[in-house]
C-alpha cells in the first residue's frame, strides 16, 4: 500500500513539472565592434577664382567634367591689360632711345676729356679748371645714362608684371578632378570680387571622417583598415585607412574626428556619403555568452530563467555584442550556469521545471 503511495506522489511531482530545453552560460573573450556613423569628403575640394578681373570669354568645363592637372578650365579676356603692356613695351622703347643718345654724350665728352688731359701734359696749355670741368661732364653724362638703364630696368620688370597678370586670365586646374559646381557662364564679369567660377574636387580618393566618441579610442591603430557600409550599396562593404588623428576631442560632443582615406578609383562613392563604420574595441575580459532567444526582454527588464534547484529563477540581465551565435550578457551569472534556452515570461519564476 505504501508502494502505491509512493508511486503516486512520484507521479503527481512530474506531472507538475514543466519540461524545458535547456543550456549552458559559456565564457570567452569576445572582439567588440561598435557601430559608427562617418561622413564620406572629397579628398581636396577648391572653388577656382580669377585672380585678375577680366570677361569669361571661353569656360571649357561644365558640371561633372574631368579634368587633368594643368588644364585649362576658363580663359578671360581684359582688353585694358593689353593696352597697359603695350604702354610699359612702348616707355621701354623711348627710355632705350634716350640711353643711346645719353650714351653718344658720353663719348662726346668723354673725347674731349682726353684731349684736355692729353694737353695738361703740356705746363701752361691749358687752364687747370677746364680738365677738371671736363671731368665733371663725363661723370654727369654717365649718371644720364645709369638713370635710363634703371628706367629701363623698371619697365621691363613692369612688363613682367602684366605678363604674369595676363597668365592669370587663363584659370587651370590645380589637380585632377570633377568639376561638381558651376557658378558663372561665358560673358560674365569674373575676378576675385565676382566669386569663383567653379569648384574642381578630387574624387578618386576620398576622406572618411568618423566621430570616435572617447570610450572606444582605446582601439585606435594608425594604419589599421576599418571595414564600413553605405546605404547605396547594400550588402557590400568597404574599406577605409585610418591616416590622421587629431589628437583632441570636440569638449561638447566628447568624440574625436579621426579621417581616413579610401581610394575610389570607379568613383563608385561620392562625397556626402553617410557610411556606418564597424569601429573595433579593445578586447576587455573574458565575456559570459548565451543564445540570444534565451533572453526575455519586457517592457521592465531582460532577463534569462536559470534552473536553481529544479526551479526556474529569472536573473536580470543587460545584453552586450554579438559574438557569431551568441550574445554578451552582464548580470549575476557564471560559467556553467543551467539557463532555459529559449526564456519565455510565460515560464514563472519558481516554476518547476525538468530539462530536457
Amino acid at each position: 500500500m505504501k508502494q502505491l503511495l509512493l508511486l503516486s506522489l512520484i507521479l503527481a511531482s512530474l506531472s507538475a513539472q514543466t519540461t524545458v530545453e535547456v543550456t549552458k552560460v559559456v565564457t570567452q573573450t569576445v572582439d567588440k565592434v561598435r557601430k559608427l556613423p562617418g561622413e564620406i569628403t572629397p579628398y581636396q575640394s577648391v572653388d577656382l577664382t580669377a585672380r585678375v578681373a577680366g570677361y569669361i570669354e571661353e569656360l571649357r568645363v561644365d558640371v561633372g567634367s574631368a579634368v587633368k592637372k594643368g588644364d585649362i578650365i576658363a580663359r578671360l579676356s581684359a582688353p585694358e591689360m593689353d593696352a597697359q603692356l603695350a604702354e610699359a613695351r612702348s616707355r621701354i622703347g623711348a627710355s632705350e632711345a634716350q640711353r643711346a643718345e645719353a650714351d653718344a654724350k658720353v663719348l662726346g665728352v668723354q673725347a674731349t676729356y682726353d684731349r684736355l688731359k692729353a694737353a695738361s701734359a703740356t705746363t701752361g696749355a691749358i687752364a687747370g679748371n677746364e680738365l677738371v670741368l671736363a671731368e665733371k661732364q663725363v661723370e654727369a653724362a654717365r649718371s644720364v645714362v645709369r638713370s635710363f638703364e634703371r628706367s629701363i630696368e623698371a619697365g621691363k620688370s613692369s612688363v613682367r608684371v602684366l605678363e604674369d597678370m595676363k597668365s592669370y586670365l587663363e584659370i587651370r586646374a590645380p589637380f585632377d578632378g570633377v568639376v561638381t559646381q558651376r557658378y558663372l557662364h561665358p560673358g560674365a564679369l569674373g575676378g576675385p570680387q565676382a566669386g569663383p567660377l567653379v569648384k574642381l574636387q578630387q574624387l578618386s580618393r576620398l576622406r572618411l571622417i568618423a566621430a570616435v566618441p572617447e570610450a572606444d579610442l582605446s582601439g585606435l591603430v594608425y594604419g589599421a583598415r576599418i571595414p564600413f557600409t553605405v546605404p547605396a550599396f547594400p550588402g557590400e562593404t568597404f574599406g577605409a585607412v585610418i591616416t590622421r588623428v587629431p589628437r583632441v576631442l570636440d569638449p561638447t560632443t566628447r568624440t574625436m574626428p579621426i579621417e581616413l582615406d579610401l581610394a575610389n578609383p570607379g568613383g563608385r562613392l561620392a562625397p556626402g556619403m553617410y557610411p556606418e563604420l564597424q569601429w573595433p574595441v579593445r578586447k576587455g575580459k573574458a565575456a559570459l555568452l548565451v543564445p540570444p532567444t534565451a533572453i526575455v526582454t519586457t517592457t521592465e527588464r531582460s532577463f534569462v530563467i536559470r534552473i536553481t534547484g529544479g526551479k526556474a529563477t529569472y536573473v536580470n540581465v543587460k545584453r552586450g555584442a554579438a559574438s557569431g551565435e551568441l550574445v554578451e550578457v552582464q548580470g549575476a551569472l557564471a560559467v556553467d550556469d543551467v539557463i532555459v534556452k529559449r526564456g519565455t515570461d510565460e515560464l514563472r519564476e519558481g516554476t518547476p521545471v525538468r530539462a530536457k
